[in-house]
């Protein structure tokens, strides 16, 4: 199974994400480390290249038999069908998760009080969070609202929506 995350930075994508990998032991893997070791090792231009390399490395888990999280924020609809495209070729389901935070004040005193967990990533600022392009999306798919949650609220939700509870 690939799971596939997305959301603007700071809803919680990040922290329900891996909190679920250690729940399924599921190969986690997060655009942000990659694009900063591609950073780290003099890559300049980044543009698609984290999630090509992400695509590449979640097919040959998935054709290893093993469950696949993406963490990302996935805001274009061309992303999100580049997974779906992975899971087809690795001959996987997927499972699309959107992370949402509907209280605004909420979510601008998460995105302005995070620390990276990802040494040397610049986290983006509140400017940068609601000037991003960022697509409604196009299929069905499993929302969680985090606002007003604690993390463990959250997570008990996407487990009930994922029938792990």
């Amino acid at each position: 199974m690939l799971y596939v995350f997305g959301g603007l930075p700071g809803v919680g994508k990040t922290e329900l994400s891996m909190q679920l990998a250690k729940r399924i032991a599921a190969v986690h893997l997060r655009i942000d480390t990659i694009e900063q070791a591609m950073r780290d090792s003099g890559v300049r231009d980044i543009g698609p290249k984290g999630y090509n390399v992400a695509y590449k490395v979640a097919y040959d888990n998935l054709t290893l038999g093993l469950a696949v999280i993406s963490d990302s924020v996935n805001p274009l609809n061309i992303t999100r069908q580049a997974w779906r495209d992975v899971a087809t070729q690795a001959g996987a389901k997927i499972c699309e998760i959107e992370i949402i935070c509907s209280d605004f004040t909420n979510h601008r005193r998460r995105v302005e009080s995070r620390i990276s967990t990802v040494q040397r990533l610049d986290l983006p600022t509140w400017e940068d969070v609601i000037e991003r392009e960022y697509e409604k999306w196009d299929v069905e798919h499993i929302v969680i609202d985090t606002a007003g949650e604690s993390p463990h609220e959250s997570m008990m939700k996407l487990e009930n929506q994922l029938g792990l509870s």
